[in-house]
């Protein structure tokens, strides 16, 4: 019997850091700039950093990390990325008894190219984990209070509502925050499902997207998702901090001022530490606290995990500041 389940990809994240990389401005981009290299050439990179990574691994960490018997359910190749994602879990006390490995399809990958305080690009190639279905999965082998599914992007995506049906069938409380496959396939996909969720978590993009409404209109986004979800609902704001709704009350907060090296996992970071902050005490300004000290510290370490906080841990950085008011 496991506290909680995650759900999500499973990568091998190699950084490279270099002051070579340039800035450029062209309409081409979807940012509207992009990170470059002079084409036929070589540049000096001045750090590697190889680490493990992904939403389903990184939210993993976290709630080992909190004290929760937690186990990761995913797919990794039979390569040198899988087994390092392995033995980093087995390091972190996440169980293995759910993993899968194939020989079928390498681990995922990603390259981090990072151009020091200033921005990063991420090369991704959806491998193993991407490719987990419903038969993969052995649900007679599942028993959980709880489920935390991330983004399922690739082949995985189909997994999404067979195991919401199943959570809620087995009245195994979840936690989802869809990636852009699941919001792609619209609300009317979506809608059907919404009301078996527990804590729903978007960024304030994906709520836009969700609901139709610009993301500048708060309380009438909240408003919408509140219609549709019956449990908590929460929207991050990256550096402008997040929103939280119950249905009847706006919990609302910043962030505190904080250096960075890497933001890579801190939407995990702070997702998964969220829940593990509302397990322990049902209480969201709490929770919200929890989850940004969990964030603030992954962005002080390279990579999605090593920065994670363990149980009592809040770090340097003062209790943000939770403001309620009516929706």
């Amino acid at each position: 019997m496991y506290d909680i389940i995650t759900f999500g990809s499973a990568t091998q994240d190699v950084f490279l850091s270099s002051r070579k990389f340039q800035v450029a401005e062209d309409e081409r981009f979807i940012t509207k700039k992009g990170l470059c290299v002079p084409l036929g050439s070589k540049i000096d990179i001045e750090n590697v950093f190889f680490s493990v990574g992904g939403c389903g691994v990184n939210s993993a960490v976290t709630f080992s990390r909190q004290g929760f018997k937690a186990a990761y359910l995913g797919q990794v190749g039979k390569d040198l990325s899988g087994q390092a994602i392995k033995e980093e879990l087995l390091k972190q006390a996440v169980s293995l008894e759910l993993l899968k490995e194939t020989d079928k399809w390498p681990t995922a990958y990603s390259l981090i190219l990072t151009l020091p305080e200033v921005e990063r690009s991420i090369l991704e190639y959806l491998g193993a984990s991407h490719r987990l279905t419903k038969e993969d999965i052995p649900f007679d082998k599942i028993k959980a209070d709880w489920f935390y599914i991330s983004s399922l992007s690739g082949e995985s995506h189909k997994i999404f509502e067979p195991l919401v049906n199943f959570a809620y069938e087995n009245k195994i409380k979840m936690t989802v925050n869809p990636g852009k496959t699941q919001l792609k396939e619209g609300l009317a996909a979506l809608r059907s499902l919404l009301n078996k969720i527990d804590i729903l978590i978007l960024n304030s993009e994906e709520a836009a997207q969700l609901t139709e409404i610009d993301f500048q209109k708060e309380k009438e986004i909240f408003q919408k998702l509140d219609e549709w979800v019956d449990g908590l609902v929460v929207m991050t704001k990256g550096p402008k901090g997040v929103v939280a709704s119950d249905g009847k009350n706006l919990y609302s907060a910043g962030i505190p001022e904080s250096d960075f090296i890497d933001r890579t996992g801190a939407g995990d970071a702070f997702g998964s530490a969220f829940v593990a902050g509302w397990i322990d005490k049902q209480d969201i300004t709490h929770a919200i606290q929890l989850g940004t000290a969990n964030a603030t510290s992954c962005l002080q370490e390279m990579g999605a995990t090593k920065g994670l906080l363990k149980k009592s841990e809040w770090g340097p950085w003062p209790k943000v500041e939770v403001r309620v008011s009516k929706i």
